[in-house]
């Protein structure tokens, strides 16, 4: 087979997540993190995204309503990565989870980026983060992305806001 390379221009265009109780979800998703309902299908899935997008999550129970969550250690999803327009986007969410008392699961700087780490209901895994600017991102001496998991400074992240 021939090499090939995706084109820079791609990206992600939605998650789609089975979970056990859709309001659950949606005060979660909508209510907490502030994403807004595009849509219902019928009573068993909703549609939500940010600024008006058709959809960023999808989230159903057409076959996992009152399930349990999916375990921890078998092949799946590790989590889903919610990047925010700013370092101010990423206090303020992170104020409202500290005001709401969701607990968290990390947080870290990597070089690249600065990110909080939860679950959400149905316990998959959930980053929210912003990247730094590009010409910010630390490099190794080959020219490589220098990535790593520091502590991140939640008192500067915090005082965004």
């Amino acid at each position: 087979m021939e090499p090939y390379t995706i084109p820079a221009a791609t990206r992600i265009g939605h998650i789609h997540l089975k979970v056990s109780d859709l309001q659950r979800s949606l005060d979660f998703y909508q209510g907490l993190l502030g994403f807004e309902l595009v849509t219902m299908y019928g009573k068993d899935a909703a549609f939500i995204s940010a600024g008006g997008y058709h959809h960023h999550i999808g989230l159903n129970t057409w076959q996992s309503k009152g399930g349990k969550p999916a375990l921890k250690n078998n092949a799946g999803l590790f989590h889903t990565a919610i990047v925010l327009p700013s370092r101010r986007d990423l206090a303020i969410l992170l104020q409202r989870l500290i005001d709401a008392k969701y607990p968290l699961t990390g947080a870290a700087d990597h070089g690249v980026s600065e990110a909080i780490y939860l679950d959400d209901p149905d316990e998959n895994g959930v980053e929210l983060y912003w990247d730094r600017p590009r010409e910010d991102w630390p490099k190794n001496p080959d020219g490589s992305i220098h990535m790593y998991t520091r502590q991140l400074d939640i008192n500067g992240l915090l005082a965004e806001i």
